[in-house]
C-alpha cells in the first residue's frame, strides 16, 4: 500500500502542516521523518489555530497513529509541552510513538548553538538558537545521546560524562562560560522526562513495516524545505537535516520503493526565513503587503519573513531533487488584491540565461531574474469552494506555474482555514 511524501519546494513555511492535516484523513499513520522543534506546522480548525512544533500534524484526527521517525531530533521537554497544550485543547495524543533512535538535543547543544551565532556576527546563518544544528553534529560525530538511553540511566550517564568533558572545555575554555555538570543534566533528563517519554518510545521502523504490510497508508511529514536541505539547499544557509524526499527513507527506515507518491509544497509567492540568497525578492511596499495579507511571520520564533515573486527555477530543480508527482499550491489568496504578478521563469548572470539553478554560489548570489508578469484577478478567492468559483484569471496563473514547473498541481489553498482549499479538475 502508498506512503506519500509530503515536502517543501522552496524555502519552508509553504504550508506543509495545513496539507499534511488535508492529507492524513485518507491516511492511517503520519511519520515526521527529520528536523526538530524548529520547524512550527499551523494548522487552523474550526477558526482555532494548532502550532505544532515536533507532533506530526495528523495527531488532530484520532484514527491517525502520529510517530516521531528516528530522523528526528528530540528536545522531550519541549515534546511533552507540545503534548501538555494539544490534550488542554482535547486532543488525543497517548497514540503518539517516538523512535528510540531519534537523537536528543541537551542543554549543551543550545548553549552552543546561541553562542556560535553571537560569535559569527555579520556570518551568522540565522539559525533559531534551539540546538538542532549542533544535535546532528554530535549525531555526525558518533557522541550524541539517543531517546533510547533515557530508558537505560547507567548508559545516559556514561555517555553524558564522555561528551560533556569536551563540551565544557568548549564552553569554558572558548566561550568563558561556566560548565554544565552532568549530575543536573542527569537528574533532569532521567528524574523529571524520562518517565512521560518512556512510554511512547518504540522500534518505529518495525511499526512502519507492519503498517504498510497490514495494507494501511501512511503519510511521511518533513519539516522546513528543499533548498534547506543540508545537501542540497543554497549552503550553509540551510537546516542540518535532509528535508528532501529521499531524507523520508533515512529518516523513517522505510525503502525507496515504498514511496509511491511525492507531493511537492509551493506557496503562490516565495517566502524566506534568516539570511541567503533570495532571487526574487521583493522590498518596498509590495514586500508588505504580501508580509501583512501573508502574515508571514514564523510560527515558532515570531520572525518576519522575507517574501517575492513565484520562482519557477527553484520549484523545476525542486521537481528533480524530489521526484514530484504533485504539487500543492497555497496561499493563492494572497495574491488577490494584486494588479499584476510576476513570475521568476529563469535567471541571468554573465550573459548566460539558467532554468535550473547554477551550483556554484558566487553565480547564485549574483543572478538576476527573468520575470512574466501575468494579470492578477482583484477577487476575494476565500469563499470559493470549488475550483469552477475561482475568477479565469486566477485559473490561468495556476494553469501557468503548471505549465511552467512542469508538475501537476493538484491542491490549491484558497484561506487559512482546515477546509479552504479547491481541487483542480
Amino acid at each position: 500500500m502508498p506512503a506519500t511524501v509530503v515536502v517543501g519546494t522552496q524555502w519552508g513555511d509553504e504550508g506543509k502542516g495545513k496539507l499534511t492535516d488535508l492529507l492524513a484523513r485518507d491516511m492511517d499513520m503520519v511519520v515526521r521523518y527529520q528536523g526538530g522543534h524548529n520547524a512550527g506546522h499551523r494548522i487552523v480548525v474550526d477558526g482555532e489555530a494548532f502550532a505544532l512544533q515536533l507532533v506530526p500534524s495528523g495527531v488532530l484526527y484520532p484514527h491517525i497513529t502520529p510517530v516521531i521517525g528516528n530522523g528526528v531530533v528530540v528536545d522531550p521537554a519541549v515534546l511533552l509541552e507540545e503534548l501538555d497544550k494539544l490534550t488542554a485543547k482535547g486532543v488525543d495524543v497517548s497514540r503518539l510513538l517516538v523512535s528510540g533512535n531519534a537523537h536528543l538535543i541537551m542543554p549543551y547543544h543550545q548553549e552552543l548553538d546561541r553562542l556560535t551565532e553571537r560569535f559569527l556576527g555579520k556570518n551568522a546563518l540565522g539559525t533559531t538558537k534551539r540546538g538542532i544544528g549542533p544535535a546532528y553534529a554530535d549525531k555526525s560525530s558518533r557522541v550524541g545521546l539517543r531517546v533510547q538511553d533515557l530508558l537505560d540511566p547507567k548508559i545516559f550517564r556514561e555517555k553524558l560524562d564522555v561528551v560533556l568533558h569536551e563540551k565544557n572545555l568548549i564552553l569554558t575554555k572558548i566561550y568563558n562560560r561556566p560548565a554544565l555538570k552532568a549530575s543536573e543534566l542527569a537528574a533532569r533528563y532521567l528524574d523529571e522526562l524520562a518517565p512521560r517519554v518512556a512510554p511512547m518510545i518504540a522500534d518505529t521502523v518495525t511499526v512502519v513495516h507492519d503498517a504498510l504490510a497490514r495494507g494501511e497508508r501512511l503519510l511521511l511529514e518533513g519539516a522546513q524545505a528543499t533548498f534547506l536541505d543540508l545537501d542540497h539547499g543554497t549552503y550553509p544557509f540551510v537546516t542540518s537535516s535532509n528535508p528532501v524526499a529521499g531524507g523520508a527513507c533515512t529518516g523513517s527506515g522505510l525503502g525507496p520503493r515504498d514511496l509511491t507518491g511525492i507531493v511537492g509544497i509551493a506557496k503562490a509567492y516565495v517566502t524566506r526565513v534568516g539570511a541567503g540568497p533570495f532571487p526574487t525578492e521583493l522590498d518596498g511596499e509590495m514586500a508588505e503587503l504580501l508580509v501583512e495579507r501573508g502574515h508571514e511571520f514564523g510560527t515558532n520564533t515570531g520572525r518576519r519573513r522575507r517574501v517575492g515573486w513565484f520562482d519557477a527555477v527553484m520549484t523545476r530543480q525542486a521537481a528533480r531533487l524530489n521526484s514530484l508527482t504533485e504539487i500543492a499550491l497555497t496561499k493563492l489568496d494572497v495574491l488577490d488584491t494584486l494588479d499584476e504578478i510576476k513570475v521568476g521563469v529563469a535567471y541571468e548572470a554573465q550573459g548566460v540565461r539558467y532554468e535550473h539553478p547554477p551550483y556554484h554560489q558566487s553565480v547564485l548570489h549574483d543572478v538576476t531574474p527573468v520575470y512574466e508578469t501575468l494579470p492578477g484577478w482583484k477577487t476575494d478567492l476565500t469563499s470559493c469552494t470549488s475550483y469552477d468559483e475561482l475568477p479565469a484569471r486566477a485559473k490561468d496563473y495556476v494553469a501557468y506555474l503548471q505549465e511552467i514547473t512542469g508538475v501537476r498541481i493538484s491542491v490549491v489553498g484558497v484561506g487559512p482555514g482546515r477546509e479552504q482549499f479547491v481541487r483542480p479538475s
